[in-house]
C-alpha cells in the first residue's frame, strides 16, 4: 500500500474518532427501519397551525423531497426536527432513538408514568422512563442547508473559521487538523483552500451556498436537511448545486431531506416526495409514482404550474385554481391519511378513497392508449 493511501486512511480513522458520537446506535440497522421516522409532529406558533398531524419517514441513501407553496410548513418542518423549534406535539426518532419530543407527549407521558407508578408498575416505569430519553447528542449527525446564503453566514468570519465551527463546538482543537479538514470540504464543494481567509461578502451566491454546504458536510452527518438551498440562486448555479449534491450524495452515503417550490426539480433530484398545503401533508408518494398519478387536487394545481420549454403545450396548458371549500366535502366524514396505492398516501375520506382508486385506473388505461 503507497505512503499515499495510508496517509489517507489514518486520517479517515482520526476522523471517525473525534467525531464519533458517544451514544451513536451500533445497533441501527437501515435494512430494518428509516434513518428518520416523524411522527404526528405538531409546531404551533399562538393560533397559527404552521404544521398540523404531520408523519413521514426517510429511509438510509434517499432523497425526501417535500413541495408547497410558501407558508405551508416545509421550513418549518425541517426547522422542527432539527431542534431550532420546540414542537408542540409529536415525536422524532433518528437512527431508532428518540431526538424529539412534543411539549404534550411529554404531558401525555408524564400521565402514564404517574399512572404507572400509582399501580406500582416497575417493568411500566422502566419501559417510561427509556422511551423519555432524548438523545440530542445525535442532532451532530443532522446538518441543515439554508434557503439565505447570505444570512446564513457571519459577514464577521472567515470562511475557515464559519466552517470550523463546528469542529470546534464538538470539541476538537488540533489546528492542523482543522485547517486540513476545511480545505478537504472546500475541495469537495467546488471551491479552493485559499478562500478559506476570505469572507461571504468576497463571494457570489452561489459560492456563498456551496461554503454553507461546506459547513454542513464537515462533521461527516448522515442526514442533511436542505431548506429551498437553489430558490435564491440563478437558473444556472441552481443546476450546478443540485449536481454537487447528488455527487456528494454518492461520495458520502448522505440522506437528504430536500425542501423546494419547484416540483420538475424535486422530482428529479428526489426518491419520493411529500406535498404539504397549510401545515398538512396532502399527498406522499415516490417521485415517478406521484407524476403517474396525481391525486389531490392541490398536487395537480402544483403539477399545472409547471412551464414547459415548447410553446404550443403552453398555449394549450390549463393553469388549474385549488380552492378547498370548493373541492372537498367534509361535512360527513372528515379526511384521514389513506393509502390508494402501495406507498401512495393521500389526504382524503372514504368517498374521495374510491373516487381516486376509480382515477388511477382510468390514468392507466389513458397512459396505455398514449403508447400504442
Amino acid at each position: 500500500m503507497s505512503e499515499k493511501l495510508v496517509g489517507r486512511e489514518l486520517k479517515e480513522n482520526k476522523l471517525d474518532t473525534l467525531l464519533r458520537v458517544d451514544n451513536y446506535t451500533p445497533d441501527f440497522d437501515p435494512e430494518k427501519e428509516p434513518i428518520l421516522r416523524v411522527e404526528h409532529l405538531k409546531q404551533y406558533f399562538k393560533s397559527t397551525k404552521a404544521v398540523d398531524d404531520v408523519s413521514f419517514t426517510i429511509q438510509k441513501g434517499e432523497v425526501f423531497g417535500l413541495v408547497g407553496e410558501s407558508g405551508c410548513g416545509k421550513t418549518t418542518t425541517g426547522r422542527s426536527i432539527i431542534g431550532l423549534y420546540e414542537i408542540n406535539d409529536g415525536d422524532v426518532f433518528f437512527r431508532g432513538k428518540r431526538i424529539g419530543m412534543g411539549v404534550d407527549a411529554m404531558k401525555r407521558w408524564k400521565k402514564a408514568y404517574a399512572e404507572a407508578k400509582a399501580a406500582g408498575d416497575r417493568a411500566k416505569m422502566d419501559e417510561l422512563k427509556k422511551d423519555k430519553v432524548i438523545h440530542k447528542d445525535l442532532m451532530t449527525k443532522i446538518q441543515m442547508i439554508f434557503q439565505d446564503p447570505v444570512g446564513s453566514l457571519d459577514p464577521r468570519m472567515t470562511v475557515r473559521e464559519i466552517i470550523a465551527e463546528g469542529l470546534k463546538i464538538r470539541g476538537i482543537r488540533d489546528k492542523r487538523f482543522i485547517e486540513d479538514r476545511v480545505a478537504e470540504v472546500l475541495e469537495k464543494v467546488g471551491l479552493v483552500p485559499e478562500h478559506a481567509e476570505r469572507y461571504p461578502h468576497e463571494f457570489s451566491g452561489g459560492q456563498r451556498q456551496r461554503i454553507g454546504i461546506a459547513r454542513a458536510i464537515v462533521l461527516q452527518p448522515d442526514l442533511i436537511i436542505a431548506d429551498e438551498p437553489i430558490s435564491a440562486l440563478d437558473v444556472s448555479i441552481q443546476a450546478q448545486v443540485i449536481n454537487l449534491m447528488n455527487d456528494l450524495r454518492d461520495e458520502m452515503g448522505l440522506t437528504i431531506m430536500f425542501i423546494a417550490h419547484d416540483l420538475s426539480v424535486v422530482k428529479y433530484f428526489s426518491d419520493r416526495i411529500g406535498v404539504m398545503y397549510y401545515g398538512k401533508m396532502v399527498e406522499l408518494a415516490d417521485s415517478d409514482e406521484l407524476f403517474a398519478h396525481p391525486l389531490h387536487p392541490y398536487t395537480r394545481s402544483l403539477l399545472s404550474a409547471i412551464p414547459l420549454p415548447d410553446p404550443n403545450y403552453e398555449k394549450r396548458r390549463k393553469r388549474i385554481t385549488y380552492v378547498p371549500s370548493l373541492t372537498h366535502d367534509y361535512t360527513k366524514e372528515g379526511p384521514t391519511f389513506k393509502e390508494v396505492l402501495p406507498g401512495h398516501f393521500v389526504l382524503c375520506n372514504t368517498a374521495e378513497f374510491e373516487k381516486y382508486q376509480a382515477e388511477i385506473v382510468e390514468m392507466d388505461a389513458n397512459a396505455r392508449r398514449k403508447q400504442q
